[in-house]
């Protein structure tokens, strides 16, 4: 596990909702080991550690989405009780997310590529025909979290929901447990 530090977020809400753009265009740097644990956190961090609560809203508490990395260093898995990140392949694959998503080719250089797939599992018996809807909600609540983070950090970022399911379920290796639902880019910029 790769231990995440935690730049913190100090630029008031406002500004940061008034500074978010769509930016696809970024610096070749990578991101500090702050800055991405920043971004992770304001996605799926941990608030209370006695509960599991995280920063976004879930559903029963069930949290089924998880964040996928990807750098020029590898794939990542975020665990957000540990705040670190699970490396799971070495190579660069963030040429083959692009090609998932339609040939959007700055995803390839991207700093960070971070997926957001979600496991199909009922949260409650009183919930069971609207688990697949609050998952969908939930991953649209981290990538506004990761955005506004990425604002107050003053990174760029874009949200990408263009691509193909099959191919992008394929670079990552989730097999038929999980479904990717949202692409999120990130980087510094000039």
């Amino acid at each position: 596990m790769k231990p995440l530090g935690r730049q913190p977020l100090s630029m008031p809400l406002g500004e940061a909702l008034a500074k978010r753009r769509s930016i696809r265009s970024f610096l070749p740097r990578p991101l500090t080991n702050d800055e991405l644990g920043a971004l992770l956190w304001a996605a799926q961090g941990i608030t209370d550690s006695t509960l599991g609560l995280r920063v976004t809203p879930s559903s029963g508490a069930a949290y089924p989405n998880t964040i996928y990395a990807f750098t020029a260093e590898g794939v990542f898995r975020y665990d957000p009780a540990a705040h670190a990140l699970e490396k799971l392949a070495d190579d660069d694959r963030r040429p083959l997310v692009a090609a998932a998503c339609h040939g959007q080719r700055f995803i390839a250089t991207a700093p960070l590529v971070a997926a957001i797939a979600g496991e199909h599992k009922p949260i409650t018996p009183d919930f069971d025909d609207r688990s697949t809807l609050y998952m969908i909600l939930e991953a649209g609540h981290a990538a506004q979290n990761f955005l506004l983070a990425a604002a107050a950090l003053n990174l760029g970022a874009v949200p990408i929901g263009a691509f193909s399911d099959e191919t992008l379920t394929q670079n990552l290796g989730l097999g038929g447990a999980q479904t990717p639902m949202y692409i999120l880019c990130a980087g510094a910029i000039g």
